[in-house]
This record gives C-alpha cells, sequence and structure tokens, in this order.
C-alpha cells in the first residue's frame, strides 16, 4: 500500500457529480454548496441576483450558479454538464452538475465518468422512483466508490424523520439489487442550506455530517488501483539539444500501480524487458511515482517505444486481446450499427475495431436484460462484443477504470459515438 504521504495529498482532488430526477435540486445544491462555503465572488451572486429579478423570482435562485445556457436559464432546467471548480481548506473539489431528464443519460455518463464520487438527489415527496434507479444504475456502472444520497426538500415535508427513514430504507434495497459500494445519507434542504455546509437545526434528530463534512473527508487515496502499475505511453521526448543530445523519456500518466527507479517493466507490444533508469518530472527528478501523476520515464536500455504503447510491471501484465466484451453507453443520434465498423480509443492508443455481436440491451428502469431488442439508440446501454484489428491491453473496468475504458468514434465524422467499460 502507498504511503500517504504529503506529495499525495497536496495534489489530493475530488471529483464529484450530481445525479437525480428533474426538479429534484440538484444545481440549487451545487448553488447553495458554493454560496455557503463562500466560494463565489460578489460579482457572481450580483448576476444571479439579476438574473433572479428578470425571472420574476421572490428569491435569489441559486441553480443559476451552474445553469448557464440561456436555454437553461429560461426554463430552470440544466441541459449541458456544468463543471465548477471550488476548494476548502482541506481539499480541492470539481463538481460536474448533470441534467435529470433521460434524453440526456449522455451527459450524465461523460460528468460521472471521472467521479470519485456521485451525489444522487431524490425529492423527499416522491421517494424512489425510476430516474433514482436509472442514476443509481450508471453509478454502479461507471464503478463510482461513493454513493452519497441526498433526501432534498426535507422542508416541504417539514423536516419528517419518518419520511427520510422511509425513503432511506427504499434507496437500501436499491443498492443491493445493484451492488453498490460505500453509501452515505443525508436529509438536506438545498433551498434552505439545512445539512449542506452547516448543520440543521431543523433535524435535530439527524446526527450525522453535513454533505460539506461529508465530502472534505471521503477516503479517496485508496480509490485508485496501486496493485498493477500501468502507464501507457502518450509522447517520446527527444530534445536533441547539447545539453540534453541523448535523452530518450517517455511521457504520460501514471495509470495504476506504482512505478519505481530500477524496476523491472515490460514494453508492450513487444514484450522487451528492461528496468527504468529515472523518473522525471516538470520539478525535476523523483524516486517513485503514482496516479494521476504525469512524468516521464527513462528506461537503461535503448529500445523502440512509440506512443500507444504500455509499459508495466514485469510479471505483471494485463490482459491482451483483439476480442473482448464491453458495456457501452451510446452517444449518437445515429444508431449502433450491427457489424459496424469504428475506431477505438483506449488510453492513449487508437486501433479501428468492428461490433461482433449485440449480446443484450439493458433497460435500466427495470434491469432487465433485453436479448431480443438489438437497436442501440441514443442514451441506451448494451453489452457488446468487439474485435479490434489490432490487440490492445487492457483490465477489466471494475479493476481498472483507466486501461478499462475506452470510446468509439465514428471516423466519417469524428464524433464520439460511445463510452465502453470493458468487463
Amino acid at each position: 500500500m502507498l504511503e500517504k504521504t504529503s506529495g499525495y495529498l497536496d495534489m489530493e482532488l475530488l471529483r464529484f457529480t450530481t445525479a437525480g430526477s428533474v426538479d429534484d435540486g440538484k444545481s440549487t445544491l451545487i448553488g447553495r454548496l458554493l454560496y455557503d462555503s463562500k466560494a463565489i465572488f460578489e460579482d457572481q451572486l450580483e448576476a444571479i441576483e439579476l438574473s433572479s429579478q428578470k425571472r420574476g423570482d421572490s428569491e435569489v435562485d441559486l441553480a443559476l450558479l451552474t445553469d448557464g445556457l440561456r436555454a437553461e436559464r429560461e426554463q430552470g432546467i440544466t441541459i449541458d454538464v456544468a463543471y465548477r471548480y471550488f476548494a476548502t481548506p482541506k481539499r480541492k473539489f470539481i463538481i460536474a452538475d448533470t441534467p435529470g431528464h433521460i434524453q440526456y443519460t449522455r451527459n450524465m455518463v461523460t460528468g460521472a465518468s471521472t467521479a470519485n464520487a456521485a451525489v444522487i438527489l431524490v425529492d423527499s415527496r416522491n421517494g424512489v422512483i425510476e430516474q433514482t434507479l436509472r442514476h443509481s444504475y450508471i453509478a454502479g456502472l461507471l464503478n463510482i466508490p461513493h454513493i452519497i444520497v441526498c433526501i432534498n426538500k426535507m422542508d416541504l415535508v417539514n423536516y419528517n424523520q419518518e419520511t427520510y427513514e422511509k425513503i432511506k430504507a427504499e434507496y437500501i434495497e436499491v443498492a443491493e439489487k445493484l451492488k453498490l459500494k460505500d453509501i452515505n445519507f443525508i436529509p438536506i434542504s438545498a433551498k434552505y442550506g439545512d445539512n449542506v455546509v452547516d448543520k440543521s437545526e431543523n433535524m435535530t434528530w439527524y446526527d450525522g455530517d453535513t454533505l460539506l463534512d461529508l465530502l472534505e473527508n471521503i477516503e479517496i487515496i485508496d480509490d485508485r488501483s496501486f496493485e498493477n502499475p500501468r502507464f501507457p505511453v502518450q509522447y517520446v521526448i527527444r530534445p536533441q539539444t547539447d545539453e540534453h543530445h541523448d535523452y530518450r523519456g517517455y511521457a504520460g500518466r501514471v495509470a495504476s500501480g506504482v512505478f519505481k527507479a530500477d524496476q523491472e517493466v515490460r514494453i508492450l507490444p513487444s514484450g522487451i524487458v528492461t528496468k527504468i533508469k529515472s523518473i522525471d518530472t516538470f520539478n525535476g527528478e523523483i524516486s517513485e511515482a503514482f496516479p494521476p501523476q504525469s512524468i516521464t520515464l527513462t528506461l537503461e536500455n535503448d529500445i523502440d517505444v512509440s506512443r500507444g504503447d504500455m509499459i508495466v510491471e514485469n510479471g505483471k501484465e494485463p490482459q491482451s486481446g483483439n476480442e473482448f466484451d464491453a458495456m457501452i453507453s451510446w452517444m449518437n443520434e445515429k444508431p449502433m450499427l450491427e457489424r459496424g465498423k469504428y475506431l477505438l480509443k483506449h488510453t492513449s492508443n487508437e486501433t479501428k475495431c468492428m461490433v461482433r455481436d449485440i449480446k443484450f440491451k439493458v433497460n435500466i428502469n427495470t434491469l432487465e436484460e433485453k436479448t431480443d431488442d438489438k437497436t442501440i439508440n441514443m442514451n441506451d446501454i448494451a453489452c457488446v462484443s468487439f474485435k479490434t484489428s489490432k490487440p490492445i491491453f487492457f483490465d477489466s473496468y471494475v479493476d481498472n477504470r483507466e486501461t478499462g475504458s475506452f470510446i468509439l468514434i465514428d471516423e466519417a465524422t469524428n464524433e464520439t459515438v460511445a463510452a465502453g467499460m470493458i468487463k
């Protein structure tokens, strides 16, 4: 296990996404979180106060902090994924505010793909509904390590504890079916700030953490894999200057595991074994590297290594092959073609691929696997078999989110049409 050194904690950043049905209060919650943690500027506050007045709102609508598109402001809904950055003395954060509408499922997949945590909102008046199940399924599919269920609008049910406990029990049943991991529950009122940043005076029966406390203290250092070192090569550095005449380094970002100087590694696909000579960074040479650091490796032997190759620890190689099954989220208006050909981008590697078979499509409102319907349209999730034109080096997505994921690109339009998670 990697030591929790100050060097690692200095760069620690929590990415989290919001999810929930339409009007569950996702944007309002983020606005309240930013406002109460004093993470917005005076001119931003003045701008949303003015926008609220123009719309005829009696109070400042904090949701306008994240709803940036004109259509979003006019309709009072979220359409696109909005990213917001803020920091507290304890941690840095990137928030992805994702839409709640069914037709924007692909946007939620995009926003949640790199998240450490998912904040799922449930309207206390409605309880667990189909969209709750849908977003929870996607959170499980994307292997998001931490789930925070915020039971919102508690002010509209008179801060009733029994209502909270009932919804909590309903969600626990869902979580067991989906095999979700670390789950926390918080009763909140995003509109008035109860249990968002400050403890609620209206729910003294709740003795747990506020949302901000929980986000600040979630342990994320163990979420990444430190067992199997993986380093996809992004760029070969050859300065060819008088100072660095013979320098040859391989730049990229550590996907998983720990790399150390003098460590024995294998280069894929060539299979050549060598040792790490040095690990260089912008700030100088270091003795070891771990995810998600961007580094440059130099090797003891002069080997032909190119973009798309992967450097791994010798004896801990990933799977290799040109046929595999994956769960995909289809993101394009044009349906997936049976036997269709696409460009597959996996880590820093690209290769052509073909759809061998559509095994089943998931009805994520019922969790049913439909084998008789193989029409994959936008926002559908399905299990698909692929064949690539050359072998790729991968782990299952459950074991490694970096080397277990890929995207499909339509070569004719250059549009990203799907995100995939290797089984």
